[in-house]
C-alpha cells in the first residue's frame, strides 16, 4: 500500500497544478485575444448592461418573447430541465405555453406555433430564437406598438442571422438585440 500512496500523492498534485492553475491561467490568457478581452458580448440599453449570447426574459405583449428557459434565464445554473417528451409534468407544461402564446396571438393555429417557442434548449439559457417563431410575435407585436405588420417584418429580416458559413446551422434571431431595435423604432 505505501508503495502506492506516494505516486497517487505526486499525481493528484500534478493534477491540481495543472487544472486548477496551468489550465485556467491559459484560458484566461487566450481570452485576452478575444473581443472584449474575454467579457462577454456586453450591451447597454437605458443604463442596463445585458449579455447578448445569454437568454433574457421577455413576458410583455410588446416584445418578442424568448424561447422558455428551464433554469429561470439564470447563467450559473444552466442546463434543461431532463424531462422526456413522455413525461406528464413536462407534457402540461408544455402545453400551458401553447395555450398561452395562442391567447396572446389570436388566429394562429396550434399547428402553426414552432417549437423553440414552447420547449427550453438544452442549456436553458437560449438567446435566439427562430426566424418562424419571431415572424408569428408579428402580428401582436404591431398591434400592441400601434406600428404596422411590415415595419415589424422588416426589422425581423434585418435582424435575421445566416448560419456560419451559410450552411452550418439554421437561420436564427437573437432576442434582446431584436427587442432593443424594436424600442428604438418604437421611439421614432
Amino acid at each position: 500500500m505505501k508503495t502506492h500512496i506516494l505516486p497517487a500523492i505526486k499525481l493528484t498534485a500534478l493534477c491540481i497544478i495543472l487544472l486548477a492553475v496551468v489550465y485556467p491561467i491559459s484560458i484566461l490568457a487566450i481570452a485576452q485575444f478575444s473581443p472584449n478581452r474575454g467579457k462577454g458580448y456586453l450591451i447597454t440599453h437605458d443604463n442596463k448592461t445585458y449579455y447578448s449570447n445569454i437568454g433574457q426574459s421577455f413576458t410583455s405583449d410588446k416584445y418578442f418573447w424568448s424561447r422558455p428557459s428551464s433554469v429561470d434565464y439564470n447563467a450559473a445554473g444552466s442546463g434543461g430541465s431532463n424531462k422526456g417528451p413522455s413525461n406528464e409534468e413536462y407534457l402540461k407544461q408544455v402545453q400551458a405555453r401553447i395555450d398561452t402564446f395562442m391567447m396572446k396571438n389570436p388566429g394562429i393555429a396550434k399547428s402553426e406555433i414552432p417549437a423553440d417557442i414552447v420547449t427550453a434548449s438544452g442549456s436553458g439559457i437560449d438567446p435566439n430564437i427562430s426566424v418562424q417563431a419571431a415572424k408569428i410575435q408579428a402580428k401582436r407585436i404591431a398591434k400592441s406598438r400601434n406600428l404596422y405588420e411590415r415595419e415589424i417584418n422588416n426589422l425581423i429580416t434585418q435582424h435575421t442571422e445566416k448560419p456560419l458559413i451559410r450552411i452550418f446551422g439554421p437561420e436564427k434571431i437573437n432576442v434582446l438585440k431584436l427587442n432593443i431595435a424594436l424600442d428604438k423604432l418604437s421611439e421614432k
